[in-house]
This record gives structure tokens, sequence and C-alpha cells, in this order.
């Protein structure tokens, strides 16, 4: 780990705070008691901006996506962890998608249940997935509802987006929910995302040797890439998703790298879109992800998964993961930008997303997840009480979560320090996995001062696990250059295309790619493979107790920039294992 720079000391003054306003929680209605709820926790709060407006008529058309229960998920565990420990004989040997079917596809009694009741009710019209264990059908409003006992359909509107949406849990008949984990399509909404602008006017004075804010050749000079770090191998790709009528221009794309991209071989276009895009404006996210994935990854093949969720029933996030396991060949390194409050999914829905993710680790694929722009986040549970709000699935113990920095001088390349807003914290849904207990516990045990117990789950699965800049970058969309952009939106495409080089050295040199990062990322000896950030706190509750300060960075790993910002020669170096 490369040394702190210098020692800090937590000054709540010296933060910039927001208001977090406080979860109102929906009311549960009551479930026919000879029905089976399979997610009593899902909260069924309408988030703020969007409005009710009339039931559906039952001629309506909605679709539904069925979870089925999968088989062997203990042995698909146990298997992950071989697969991406390099202390093990099997480290690097992935499954193909179908010994990964052979592995979970669900049992022959689950797929008879779910088709009978299916054709019981006259649904006909349903597409299964490469791996057997998704189900998504499309009826009618009225036929979903008998389907789905206390389901009524309604639609919500904010701004330009609709959606279909139950406004009342469902419940499944006992013999039906024993072979379901969750059915999509009913409760969830859309996650949004915004990508921050920060006024210059926020900046301290400009010193010698300067620069005017963040783009590809201030990071490859931070981070030590020369113009000679850049992908060469056929068969190594990288990916970025995009949802909620996010799309990147191809023509931004085209400009960002004349702008940005001069000092190192470079590709200029997508080589896939897998989904629809759309026209009009482009979004700022998607042009972040794409011109950062693509600079950082430079020369290396890239994908963009576009998810927009067209039609109103579907879950865009869902929709990707669908995605994952319909197609045999996949890019190596996939990076999202995208994230939801713990406390607004059943635990049910997480529960299987994350086996999703073992999939994923299964077959040699990265994933990594900005860890969100809310800091330790906050939620009022009672009457002058609050507690953090983890996000998931940053929370996720099988994916790679990236945090945020900034530079001390934000005109300067000089070391990093916290970004306030970069996301960390404990889940409460997921326990601490074996890889990080040791760096977590010495954490804890090292920190003179920490929040109170009773706001956060110091047991859980925590995160990030590593960071890199989220400030003050330029980005181009619908052809203008714009500055200011800032958010773990950007530090993780940035994250993610550093692992794509470091990829196709391994691929050069006949090993596997990295696949499932963490068990090997906290196990790393190469104390100079990171840049340790040991300045600055995150932002969390404004109240009494903690003053708007969540947790602070220390030495080694800590819960808001995980083990630091890369140094791309040793990280290089120590992976090459």
């Amino acid at each position: 780990m490369i040394q702190c720079n210098t020692h800090f000391s937590p000054d709540a003054a010296d933060m910039t705070h927001r208001i977090l306003l406080p979860l109102t929680l929906g009311v549960l209605l009551t479930v026919p008691t000879q029905g089976v709820y399979l997610e009593p926790d899902q909260s069924l709060r309408i988030p703020d901006g969007w409005t009710r407006t009339a039931r559906l008529a039952g001629s309506d058309p909605v679709i539904l996506t069925f979870a089925l229960k999968q088989q062997n998920v203990d042995k698909l565990q146990e298997l992950v962890g071989r697969v991406s420990d390099p202390e093990s004989s099997h480290y690097g040997h992935f499954l193909s998608l179908d010994e990964l079917r052979t592995l979970v596809q669900p049992a022959g009694d689950t797929l008879k249940t779910v088709r009978t009741w299916l054709e019981k009710h006259g649904v006909r019209d349903c597409t299964s997935v490469l791996t057997g264990d998704f189900l998504q059908c499309e009826t009618q409003a009225s036929t979903a509802e008998k389907l789905l006992p206390g389901a009524q359909f309604h639609r919500y509107v904010k701004g330009d987006m609709s959606v279909i949406r139950s406004s009342s849990p469902y419940s499944l008949t006992p013999e039906v929910a024993a072979q379901i984990d969750f059915v999509g399509g009913l409760h969830r909404f859309p996650a949004e995302r915004e990508v921050l602008r920060r006024s210059e006017n926020n900046r301290s004075s400009v010193g010698a040797e300067f620069h005017l804010g963040v783009t590809p050749s201030v990071l490859r000079e931070r981070y030590n890439l020369s113009a000679s770090d850049i992908g060469a191998h056929p068969n190594n790709s990288q990916a970025c998703a995009q949802f909620l009528e996010q799309y990147f221009h191809p023509a931004d794309l085209s400009e960002f790298m004349q702008l940005f991209g001069g000092s190192f071989q470079h590709r200029s276009e997508v080589d896939q879109v897998i989904g629809q895009q759309g026209g009009g404006r482009a979004g700022l996210e998607a042009s972040l992800d794409v011109e950062y994935l693509m600079s950082m990854g430079a020369n290396i093949s890239t994908w963009v998964f576009t998810n927009p969720g067209r039609h109103e029933s579907q879950e865009p996030f869902l929709e990707w993961m669908l995605l994952l396991s319909n197609m045999s060949s996949l890019p190596w390194v996939h990076t999202i930008s995208y994230g939801d409050d713990e406390d607004s999914l059943s635990v049910a829905f997480m529960e299987r997303i994350n086996v999703e993710f073992m999939k994923a680790a299964a077959r040699g694929l990265t994933i990594l997840f900005a860890s969100g722009d809310d800091g330790a986040g906050c939620r009022t549970v009672g009457k002058e009480k609050n507690v953090f709000r983890p996000s998931f699935p940053a929370s996720s113990p099988y994916v790679t979560t990236v945090g945020g920095t900034s530079f001390k001088n934000p005109f300067q390349v000089v070391y990093e320090v916290t970004d306030y807003i970069s996301g960390g914290g404990f889940s409460n849904v997921f326990p601490m996995p074996d890889y990080q207990v040791s760096a977590v516990s010495k954490y804890l045990k090292s920190m003179e001062k920490l929040p109170p117990d009773s706001y956060y789950n110091h047991s859980g699965r925590a995160y990030p696990d590593v960071a890199a800049l989220s400030d003050n970058y330029w980005v181009v969309t619908d052809r203008v250059p714009i500055p200011w952009v800032s958010g773990t939106s950007a530090s993780t495409p940035v994250f993610g295309g550093i692992l794509s080089l470091i990829n196709d050295q391994r691929i050069k040199r006949g090993l596997s790619p990295l696949g499932f990062l963490n068990p090997a990322l906290y196990r790393l000896q190469a104390p100079d493979a990171f840049y340790d950030v040991c300045q600055g706190c995150h932002l969390s509750c404004i109240d009494d107790l903690v003053l708007g300060v969540g947790f602070c960075a220390a030495p080694g790993w800590d819960p808001v920039t995980g083990w630091g910002t890369p140094n791309f020669p040793a990280l290089l170096k120590a992976l090459l294992l």
C-alpha cells in the first residue's frame, strides 16, 4: 500500500451536506390467508416524483418474470470460492454456460408445477433463458391479477417516464410458491441515479502546473499508465450497462476521443450494442460510462448493454441480469453505475440477484458496481432515530464495488482524498464474507472514533472494495463538452478499464481472466498496488449523534475508499499470478 500523505482528523464543518429525507414506509395490505407472500418485506412506498394514475384495463398487457427455484446453489457457492481463489488448484477453471445450466437449472418438478399453473390460467406466451431458471410471460392484466391474488396493476408516471406496478402485494398458492423465488414486474420502481454537476465556485484557487478537469490523460498520469498500456488481444472485451432511457451517441464518443484521446491508441466506436438504442438526446450517465471505460480500457473491444425498460412492466436491471443468463459469450469485465437502497428491496429479490452474481463469477466475469453518491446514507426509523442506509447491489459480496476520491488540490495531479459523496458502509442483508474479515476487523479495531453501533451492522458485508477519482470530469454529450461531472458513476468505468488492461496481459500469457476479483484483492501481498487514501470522511445523517459524518478513511482498507486507488504497474504485476 503506497503510504498515505498526511494524518487527517475529521471536521464535520469541512463537509458539504445534503438534506436526506426520511423514508415513509409503505403499508402492507392484507394477503389472502390461503396464499403465500414471497416478498413480505418489499416496500410498497411510491418513490418521490411518481404519481399513480388509472388502474389498468383488464385487457392491457403486462410482462411477469418468474425467478424459478434453482438447484445446487450451495455447490455453486463452493465452486465460485474455488475458481476465484488464487491459492486453489481450481483457480480460473471457469464454467461454460452449458456447464452452469447443468448445475443450477430448476428441477423437473419445478418446471412442471409452474408451467401447469400458468397453462391453467391460459398463459402460454412465455420465454425462458438458457440456464432455465427464469421464465418471462406476457399476459393480460386481468389474468395476471388472477394468477397473483392481491395484485392490482396501476400506471405510474414521472415526467416522460411511465411504469406499470402493483399497488398491493401479490400472493401465490403454497404449491407454486415453493417453486419460485420472486415475481418481477410488480413492485420495484426504476432506480434513478443522476450524475452530479459541481460548480467551479466551490473550487480552491488554481496553482502552478494545473489542469482544468479530469480527462483520460490526467487519469493515466495519476495511475501510471503509459501510452503503450493499451489492449491488444482479440479475445478480450469489456462492457457497461445503461438503464432508464439512457443512451450514448456514437458521435459523442468520436468527438470525446478526438478531444481527449490523442496521447494513446484507442477505439472510437463501440463494437456491439445489446438492446435498443433510443433517439433524442444522449444521457450524461451513459456518455460518461462509455467514454471513460473505452479511454482507460483503451483499444479493447467494448459492448454496451442498453435496457430502457420500454415495456412499462419491465424492470431494466432485472432485464440485464436475464441477458447474462442467456448469452454464451460475454465480455470479461462489466461496469454498472446503478444502485438502490437495500431497505427498498425485498430480501428474496436481493438474495436471488446475489445468486445471479455467483453465476457470473462461476463463468469468469468481473462485475463492478458504483458504491453510490450518498455517503453512508441515512434512513429515519423512529422518532429522532436514524440509521445508515446501505445500497444494493453495491453490498453484494459477489461484486467488486468502487468508491470515489478527489484530488487534494482539484486542479493538480496530486494525492487523493475521500470524495465526501463516496458510498460505503455495511450491509444489513449479507453477512461479511470470509475474504474481508481480517481487513475490516483491523479497521474497526484501529479507528479511535466510529459512528455509534446503532447506525450500522458491523458484521455485514463491507464496501467499497476499491476506489478511483470521482470528481471534476469532462464528458461529451450531445456533441457538447461538459465539465464538473462527478460521482462514483465516473470512478467505476475507470477502474473497470484498468482491470480490462490487466485481463489483456493475463490472456496474452495464457492465464485466465481475473473473474470475481475480491478473493484475490483482499489477499494481495503488494503494498504499492494501491494509493492508500487516508484523508476525509463521507456524509451521513444530519443529527446530533453523527453530525452528518459517516465513516472516515484510514490506512489500509476502509468503508469509504476500500483499498484505495490503483497504481497500474504494481497492480498489474501483483495480479499476473
